[in-house]
């Protein structure tokens, strides 16, 4: 995957996972993949990036992206 991750997207991901797989815990704890999707969110945020490189993501924000993908039927 060569194509750059785009912020909007990122967020969908995010948002996917967290209807999922809801918070859980009294400090309402993302689960794995929102979590691993949400520190380049927030890096892209603090940066003024509007999108990233997937090459930039650790294997398990990759591993979630791609987990968005294939269940929304993206290539």
């Amino acid at each position: 995957m060569d194509k750059p991750i785009p912020l909007p997207e990122l967020e969908q991901a995010i948002n996917y996972w967290r209807s999922r797989l809801p918070s859980q815990g009294d400090e309402s704890r993302l689960c794995a993949e929102a979590s691993a999707l949400a520190t380049p969110y927030a890096l892209m945020i603090i940066g003024h990036r509007r999108e990233i490189d997937p090459r930039e993501l650790s294997p398990a924000a990759l591993a979630a992206y791609l987990g968005w993908r294939a269940a929304h039927g993206a290539a």
